[in-house]
């Protein structure tokens, strides 16, 4: 009774994690010129998130998120392009099916593995997956993609507008807000705490007889699954999609986000998303030959000098002051 009345308390909502989504619509009306890239903020938080599920709370550590991420936004801009099936929200269901298939099945044969191997497996499988992308071209339009797709308006009412975002940014948001709490739910039930089980002493779950492989296999079609989707908004809202949605910067670059914001963590995602691609976007425009430079010197000072990233620097800080620290 007492782990679970602990495991209860922590799954219970906690006052200030409104203030991510308030602030998330509060952009919609103070920055509606910034509401393009804050869109794809928004969808990156969503891969990140998923890439935190099984980096984070499982310890499977993998190069090849992005597999997913463009199975998605491949499986919606085909559907639109070759049988018009452009509907939004099927399309991510299909989406979040594709990926989550190809995550069990490539999950099944990878997670025999750990460490290095398993890095250098998932990392082939992206690339695999990318260049079986770039050969089929009659279904993908190979290096140049699949420009100018069509989608219906969301509810039959919401058109995309390719210039104001108005509709893709709340679409997005909606989306974000219904994986993350999924994900939530996911973490604070009792497999999730079996995965962190698994993260931290892998030998005791085997003495214990957990079915860990499974464990594994299934959070890792979960976290494809929902990379997936990410993928599938990416197109619908850019009505585009190309070999870039399955390359290795896309992978790393996610895998950045969440090591500066904090994995393991639920807003991890949140926080080394957006102070990333923030950080990016004016350190260009200041800056457009040497903005690299500044991106270089924020990730080695976080590295050095915040364990577990800038959240673990800010749960320091509270601890410090007598606080609690963040999810």
């Amino acid at each position: 009774m007492t782990a679970a009345r602990q495991l209860a308390e922590r799954h219970r909502f906690k006052w200030w994690e409104v203030l991510p989504w308030a602030a998330g619509i509060a952009v919609f009306f103070a920055f509606p010129n910034y509401l393009p890239f804050g869109t794809q903020v928004l969808i990156t938080i969503l891969l990140a998130l998923s890439l935190d599920l099984v980096l984070g709370y499982a310890g499977i550590v993998t190069l090849g998120h992005a597999a997913f991420f463009g199975a998605g936004a491949y499986t919606v801009g085909i559907l639109a392009q070759h049988t018009g099936w452009n509907e939004p929200f099927s399309g991510l269901a299909a989406a979040a099916l594709v990926a989550g298939v190809i995550g069990l099945a490539s999950g099944y044969v990878l997670l025999r593995t750990q460490g290095l191997t398993l890095l250098m497996l998932t990392l082939c499988t992206m690339a695999l997956l990318e260049e079986s992308a770039n050969m089929a071209h009659y279904y993908t339009g190979g290096f140049d993609g699949m420009p100018g797709l069509k989608f219906q308006p969301l509810l039959g009412l919401f058109p995309f507008d390719v210039l104001y975002f108005r509709s893709q940014y709340v679409y997005a948001l909606a989306v974000l807000l219904v994986c993350f709490v999924l994900v939530r739910m996911l973490v604070y039930s009792s497999f999730g705490q079996s995965l962190t089980g698994i993260r931290e002493n892998l030998l005791r779950m085997h003495a214990v007889g957990a079915p860990v492989r499974a464990r594994l296999v299934i959070v890792y079609a979960i976290s494809a699954a929902i990379a997936g989707v990410a993928g599938a908004l990416f197109t619908q809202a850019n009505a585009y999609v190309n070999l870039a949605t399955l390359g290795l910067e896309r992978s790393a670059g996610v895998l950045i986000m969440l090591i500066l914001g904090g994995y393991g963590r639920l807003y991890g995602a949140f926080v080394g998303a957006i102070a990333y691609m923030v950080l990016e976007h004016f350190l260009a425009k200041a800056y457009p030959t040497a903005w690299q430079l500044g991106i270089g010197i924020t990730l080695i000072v976080v590295a050095l000098y915040a364990r577990n990233g800038i959240l673990g620097l800010s749960d320091a800080l509270l601890r410090r002051l007598g606080g609690g620290g963040a999810q």
